[in-house]
């Protein structure tokens, strides 16, 4: 019987700890996490391969003219994308794969793979996302301020996500976000293949 893994798509807004939550449910949940590529450079600590895919604008540009990307948008001056290879591989193998990705391109996921599920994060409130930004200490006023006005834009598009969550308290939040996974699992379509399945296994006996 079929197996395929799902799609998970995490977005929110810059500064609400998307990346915390994220490295949480891979380690202790067992998620797949489908590295991006960006054109930004890379913060302290971070590592190629591991944190993102840091590629200069030519090389990004290459491999969205030879479709190597599901999606890709361009934020703040630079662009990220998600490679296609490693998430099909995943998901064929029944891995339950995690997308952490902006709305934009998130919109673009959901056209290419319907039965994937959309959850956006957010802070409490605007004063507590703003906080959060400045707390990084990693980026200018100039830029906060952009992230800030693109937050702005991206709070028209929520309602196209399938669930909103806060991350007000981290642990909350991550099992909140497991518990959204484990009951669209138990949804899915694959479930009514099992179901018959089990009705035909039961009719022989």
């Amino acid at each position: 019987m079929e197996n395929k893994g799902l799609l998970i798509v995490i977005s929110g807004f810059s500064g609400v700890g998307k990346g915390t939550v994220v490295k949480r449910l891979v380690s202790e949940y067992g998620y797949s996490l489908s590295v991006s590529a960006t054109t930004r450079a890379p913060r302290e600590g971070e590592v190629d391969g591991r944190d993102y895919y840091f590629k200069s604008v030519e090389d990004f540009r290459n491999l969205i003219d030879y479709n190597g990307f599901i999606e890709w948008a361009q934020y703040v001056d630079n662009y990220y994308g998600t490679p296609r290879k490693f998430v099909e591989s995943e998901m064929a193998k029944g891995h339950d794969v995690i997308l952490e990705i902006e709305v934009q391109g998130a919109m673009h996921v959901k056209e290419q793979y319907p039965d994937a599920v959309l959850i956006f994060l957010t802070a409490p409130d605007v004063n507590s996302l703003r906080q959060r930004l400045k707390g990084r200490g990693t980026e200018t006023d100039a830029v906060i301020a952009k992230r800030m006005k693109r937050a702005k834009e991206e709070s028209k598009d929520m309602t196209v996500y399938d669930y909103i969550v806060v991350n007000d308290d981290l642990d909350i939040c991550v099992q909140t976000v497991h518990s959204v996974i484990v009951s669209n699992k138990c949804l899915r379509e694959n479930n009514i293949k099992f179901i018959e399945a089990i009705k035909e296994e039961l009719q022989e006996q």
